[in-house]
Parts: C-alpha cells; structure tokens; sequence
C-alpha cells in the first residue's frame, strides 16, 4: 500500500499519541527543531506563520531533533519550557526524534522520500521544513536556512483558495 502522511502518528511533548490524520484537510508544515541551534529564532518565524495563517487552514507542526551537533539536549518538559518561555511558540510540538538513519521517526522517513533534498534524501540540519498541502501531499522542502518569511508566499497560495 502506498504510504501517506495521514497514516503515521506521532507524540506530543505531553506524550499524548497523536494521530496526523487529525490535520486532514489542512496545510502542514512540517519542521525539525532544535533548541540550541543558531537558527533556533525561526522559532519566532514560524509562529509568526502560524499565527497568521491558522485561521485559514495552517499547521506548523514541530519536532525537536538531537541529531544535529547535540543543540537539542534537552527533556521534552525543557524542551517546552523553552519553546513557550523564548519564542512564545502555540503551535504543536512533538516529542525528540531521529530525522536520519536507521531510528529516523516513520514520518520523516516517508518525507525524505517524497522530497529528497539537494544532498539526496538526508535531512542536513535543524529546521529543515517540509510543506504539505491540504490533501496531504508532500510539496516542498525547504532549507534550514530559507526564513519562515520566506515561506509566507507559498501559503498565501495554498491557502487563497
């Protein structure tokens, strides 16, 4: 069977199991995260997009990953703390996974193979964001480096109809 984003699920930073078929219908953003990265203030970006957007259909969902130079050390509950404390972050945040390897979480196993990046399919660094529209289709992967802003004109698409 074909895979899809809908079918895989995923902890919060509360443990709650969440299964992704809960955003059905909406356009997700995907990114993995990290705490002590010197992009860490994307986290404001980001919010900032989805705080524009959630009204019309946006999800930002992240997940804190530690794959990367060790800049997400981390427990979930710091992991919060942080989030909230620093950037104000409302959207939904997910428990520490592996982006690469063997012990990658299913779902950015499946990401990377929709959208492989410049350097194959790996994930080369924290706040890699993968775009997916609104019938859960993979569309776009973006750069750890390219702003949230940067993004804002791609939803202001996907989001206008």
């Amino acid at each position: 069977m074909k895979q899809n984003f809908y079918q895989f699920e995923a902890k919060t930073l509360q443990g709650k199991q969440i299964s992704l078929n809960e955003y059905k219908g909406k356009v997700v953003l995907v990114v993995n995260t990290a705490s002590k990265c010197g992009l860490t203030p994307q986290y404001e970006g980001l919010e900032n997009l989805y705080k524009k957007y959630k009204d019309k259909g946006l999800v930002v969902l992240g997940f804190p990953c530690n794959q990367f130079a060790n800049q997400e050390p981390g427990d979930e509950k710091n992991i919060s703390e942080g989030c909230l404390i620093n950037y104000g972050v409302t959207f939904p945040m997910f428990e520490k996974v592996d982006v690469n390897g063997e012990t990658a979480h299913p779902l950015f196993k499946y990401l990377k193979s929709e959208l492989s990046g410049i350097f194959g399919s790996k994930v080369k660094w924290n706040f890699t964001k993968f775009l997916v529209d609104a019938d859960g289709k993979p569309l776009k992967r973006f750069s750890p480096l390219t702003k949230p802003e940067k993004i804002d004109i791609y939803l202001e698409k996907l989001l206008s109809n």
